[in-house]
């Protein structure tokens, strides 16, 4: 009897943050970026607008020829602040502005997950949520995190595995969530299509 070929695993993001969390996990995805239109997708809470775009993000890729076959992850991540969805600051001074409205306080970062079976066209999706107390960094850390150009590529301005993480008191849930990617929530996602996370592993 011979082993059934590893299933391909295609991940549908560009962020290295998200892949570095598969590769850890013992998967060695492909990388296929969606291209979706982030900014016309609306919802009417940040949970419900991350699990959007995840699924969305899936279904671009999932429908390419190049997809054919595979399993397909999407993901997004908005960080939730006052009942507001925060995604990637436009702009230094947006950043700024974020990080003064947040140090000192809890935000909620929300990744919404989907998973596609391009074999069988089954899916499952489901949002991870994770609080984030935030510490109070003064005006001068504040400018120079902002300098560095890292909080204008992260979701909410800030990332648990970058120049920001000395700025976060804790967090309540899942770490990998916070930087892109709930691995527990995905082996639970993958379970509900009758696929083990372990016959992935590279």
């Amino acid at each position: 009897m011979t082993d059934q070929p590893r299933r391909r695993v295609v991940l549908a993001s560009a962020s290295p943050a998200r892949l570095g969390l598969l590769r850890q996990a013992g998967l060695a995805p492909e990388v296929i970026v969606s291209g979706v239109d982030e900014d016309a997708l609306t919802a009417s809470t940040p949970g419900e607008l991350a699990l959007v775009l995840a699924e969305a993000k899936a279904t671009a890729v999932a429908g390419l020829d190049r997809a054919e076959g595979a399993l397909v992850i999407g993901c997004d991540s908005v960080l939730e602040l006052d009942g507001e969805a925060l995604g990637k600051p436009a702009d230094p001074e947006e950043a700024t502005a974020r990080w003064k409205a947040m140090r000192g306080r809890a935000g909620v970062l929300r990744t919404g997950h989907c998973v596609i079976d391009t074999a069988t066209g089954r899916r499952a999706s489901a949002t991870a949520s994770t609080t984030v107390n935030f510490g109070e960094p003064t005006d001068d850390e504040i400018a120079a995190y902002v300098a560095s150009g890292e909080p204008l590529h992260v979701a909410g301005a800030f990332t648990l595995d970058g120049r920001s993480a000395p700025f976060v008191d804790s967090i309540e849930g899942d770490h990998g969530n916070v930087i892109g990617l709930s691995l527990p929530l995905l082996r639970r996602l993958l379970g509900d299509l009758g696929i083990r996370i372990t016959d992935l592993w590279a």
